[in-house]
């Protein structure tokens, strides 16, 4: 029964893989289409397919909804009031020149806290091409640190989607996920950014020219100030830090430290965020209110793709723990003494390869490791969600969106955005995995 079961799962997990790249599911229907298959022949009666379903669904979103679409509308104000450029632009003001990969990297990284990749790209990228055509330098050495502090957090650091996914399926804490993260995502940035930019833009010299149209830029004056601009980005990181620390700050009344934790949890922080950067970023900046409006319902629709992806994701955890496949690869894990944390990324990153999907391979990952934890004692969860984002970064290739935007934004060909963006994607993967393993040591 056992083998049959394990059968039945990696089935299932084939139904994703093909689905998404081969027939060109959207991986919601992936991920449905692979619940309703395993639950099916795994033996789950009708009824209980339902509510497997239904409890997955909910257990993951029921937090996740409110703190996914505050953040994406931060990144579009950041986006449309100039404060991710006027961050980039500081960075390069102080790193100077000579410096400019790691201008550019802390640029991404300050940048890709709230904002998904490919919002940070458009942010970021017409930067690089001012500068590269005013310093006639090899437009890897400045593009690749950028998209490598905007692909490390992406991976690894919450509110992102997949991180947040993952700290609700493990049942995580998300201030220490976002602290260890932190941590993590530095390194392991650095020497994918700038270290691996200094070395591949010596021997990668692409021929062809960016096919970014840019869009119309903002005039300097009209640009928010770079304190606000910062603090626009940095302010629900600091709430959530606090919110984290509260219960340890006992210089304070019980009651304060319980309004300090109320602050810092995620959907407050980034409301507050939200409400801060409509004002500075929006109003200040001579938006109207209307103009406001629809920035914040254009965000709309790429949110409810991520989050159908991800709910989807929570139905199959639940599947695998009732069908009881988790149970039984718990306990052939045991045997095996397998480190949950090898084998999480292990299969965030074959899921990664196979969909291309970071968001796809770090929620199908978290189902499958998550029955597997259940009866383990000792196990760091909050390290188990970032070795699960360090895998879903690996060797992003040709059934990656990301691929093909670096591709023709920076105007490679593909055998060079294999040589650069792939390359640089795993050596972010396989650093961050290293910070986990010796974090773990440590905590």
């Amino acid at each position: 029964m056992d083998a049959y079961l394990l059968i039945i799962a990696l089935l299932s997990i084939v139904i994703v893989i093909l689905g998404v790249s081969l027939l060109k599911w959207h991986a919601f229907i992936s991920l449905t289409v692979a619940s309703l298959f395993l639950a099916i022949f795994s033996g789950l009666s009708f009824d209980k397919i339902v509510s497997a379903y239904e409890t997955g669904v909910g257990g993951v979103l029921g937090h996740l909804v409110g703190i996914l679409a505050l953040g994406t509308i931060l990144g579009k104000m950041l986006s449309e009031s100039g404060a991710g450029l006027k961050i980039a632009n500081f960075f390069v003001n102080v790193f100077g020149e000579k410096k400019l990969p790691w201008a550019m990297f802390f640029s991404g990284f300050i940048i890709g806290i709230p904002v998904f990749f490919e919002v940070g790209i458009l942010i970021l990228l017409p930067l690089v091409i001012s500068i590269q055509k005013a310093t006639k330098k090899n437009i890897l050495l400045i593009a690749l640190p950028g998209i490598a502090g905007l692909s490390i957090v992406h991976g690894l650091v919450p509110p992102h989607p997949g991180a947040i996914a993952a700290i609700g399926i493990f049942d995580a804490n998300l201030g220490t996920v976002l602290l260890y993260s932190l941590i993590i995502a530095l390194p392991a940035g650095i020497i994918g950014g700038p270290l691996f930019a200094k070395w591949i833009n010596k021997r990668v010299f692409p021929k062809g020219e960016s096919s970014l149209i840019t869009a119309e830029p903002i005039a300097q004056d009209k640009l928010p100030s770079t304190g606000v601009s910062f603090l626009s980005i940095l302010l629900p990181v600091i709430l959530m830090i606090i919110g984290t620390a509260a219960p340890y700050l006992t210089i304070f009344s019980e009651g304060v430290r319980n309004v300090l934790a109320f602050l810092g949890s995620p959907l407050l922080a980034l409301l507050i965020a939200v409400f801060f950067a409509f004002y500075f970023l929006g109003i200040r900046q001579g938006m109207n209110k209307d103009s406001i409006k629809k920035f914040t319902e254009d965000c709309f629709l790429p949110v409810g793709s991520i989050l159908l992806i991800i709910g989807a994701g929570g139905a199959f955890k639940q599947v695998l723990i009732d069908s009881g496949v988790g149970s039984t690869i718990g306990t052939m894990s045991q045997s095996l003494s397998l480190s949950p944390l090898v084998l999480a990324f292990i299969i965030a990153g074959l899921i990664r390869i196979a969909t291309g999907s970071a968001t796809v391979a770090l929620t199908t990952a978290a189902g499958i490791v998550s029955p597997i934890i259940a009866g383990m004692s000792g196990v760091n969860v909050e390290l188990l969600v970032i070795a699960t984002g360090a895998g879903s970064l690996m060797f992003s290739h040709v059934n990656d969106a990301g691929f093909w935007m670096v591709k023709e934004y920076l105007g490679l060909t593909v055998e060079e955005t294999f040589k650069t963006w792939t390359v640089l994607e795993t050596v972010l993967s396989f650093v961050a995995f290293a910070g986990v393993l010796i974090l773990d040591l440590i905590v």
